[in-house]
């Protein structure tokens, strides 16, 4: 049937119009649904993740390292997703690969409101801790100050349009009570002990984020430490389930316990390591025997994981010459040598990010940049 409606109104008043082709509007095909993206951007070892909701509105977690390199490949992500504004730039907190590289976006592109979790715990409030970015703490008060600040909290939300921006953790505190649907005992609780961590309390006092679009749930819990975990995990899960981890702590060995990724149950997981470091043994092996995750995605081929625990490449963004790898995993002393070293200065051409692209019925596709290999994960039942 072809709809002719407008052509047919200089002879038929519209109501005959409407009347005789009601079956018009069934033959028009219905307007795709808009997806949330999710651009984790290389920042070898720090982070950096681009969030754009159905609506169109930005939210950015966290700058990565200075120097420039770090802010060039966040502004390649935000090119390559057309927007021109962060309207939410969310500080999970203070360490120098979380915002070192602010001071140089902001200059690059305008921020609506800044978020974090309030004063630092570190210098230079703490004279018995150096503050990782010198002069930040003074420069970003200054920069807030000339827009939007929001300090939150848990059980906070913030005000995306299209999705539901939830504050689960911050300034060291997590969720009292649990969300809806949430609530059951967490059976990862039973293999998970305390841990003594002394250093580098910022990391603590991370801002942690559960995203709701629709069915689909990712959670963010920046560099969240391990007992922080348990808090929020233990003995009932205040969170529930999610479908994609992004991964905390760069792999390292202080977070990601059983009790965290086993009560999350995440199908996906997307970790932002360098090459040497996050992916520990441990926190790998955590993933790895959580029977709900299906792949774990990495922006770097590790050295640290070694050839055991390291995913396929098809699922690593980033990848040495098979080379340079061989040498490094037969060095004198094992593992040591070679590669580009893992500090926050060294860099590499191209940087390749991976993105999540996520729909309102629980269904997400993950594609790494470099190989174009990509992996829909089909809607899960609830």
């Amino acid at each position: 049937m072809i709809c002719r409606a407008f052509a047919v109104l200089t002879v038929l008043t519209l109501p005959a119009v409407l009347g005789a082709d009601q079956g018009c509007a069934a033959a028009v095909p219905p307007r795709p649904e808009k997806s949330l993206q999710i651009y984790v951007v290389d920042t070898e070892g720090g982070k950096a993740a681009l969030w754009i909701s159905p609506s169109g509105e930005t939210l950015l977690i966290d700058t990565g390292n200075p120097g420039g390199r770090d802010t060039d490949r966040i502004m390649a992500a935000i090119q390559d997703a057309g927007v021109a504004k962060i309207d939410y730039l969310l500080s999970t907190h203070y360490h120098v690969d979380h915002v070192g590289g602010m001071q140089e976006l902001v200059s690059r592109i305008p921020v609506g409101t800044f978020v974090d979790h309030g004063p630092t715990v570190e210098g230079p409030v703490n004279p018995n801790l150096r503050e990782q970015v010198p002069g930040f703490q003074a420069w970003y008060a200054g920069a807030y100050a000339k827009t939007k600040h929001l300090v939150v909290k848990p059980g906070d939300s913030v005000p995306i349009t299209g999705i539901n921006w939830r504050i689960v953790t911050s300034a060291g505190q997590g969720l009292k009570a649990a969300l809806a649907g949430a609530g059951r005992p967490n059976p990862g609780c039973a293999e998970t002990q305390p841990k003594e961590i002394t250093a580098d309390p910022e990391n603590g006092q991370s801002v942690g984020s559960l995203v709701t679009f629709g069915e689909f749930r990712a959670i963010d819990l920046g560099d969240l430490l391990w007992n922080n975990e348990i808090d929020l995990m233990c003995p009932t899960n205040k969170v529930g389930t999610v479908d994609l981890y992004m991964v905390s702590h760069h792999g390292t060995s202080p977070s990601g316990s059983p009790a965290l990724v086993r009560g999350l149950q995440p199908r996906a997981a997307v970790m932002q390591n360098g090459i040497r470091k996050g992916a520990a043994l441990d926190a790998m092996a955590t993933m790895r025997t959580t029977s709900s995750i299906e792949d774990i995605w990495q922006l770097h081929w590790s050295y640290t994981a070694g050839i055991e625990q390291n995913s396929a490449g098809v699922f690593v963004a980033n990848v040495d010459d098979n080379a340079t790898i061989a040498a490094a995993l037969t060095a004198t002393g094992g593992g040591g040598g070679g590669g580009r070293g893992g500090g926050a200065a060294q860099a590499h051409t191209p940087a390749y990010w991976i993105k999540i692209s996520a729909n309102a019925d629980g269904s997400f596709t993950i594609a790494n940049s470099r190989n174009g290999f990509s992996k829909t994960y089909p809607r899960r039942a609830r």
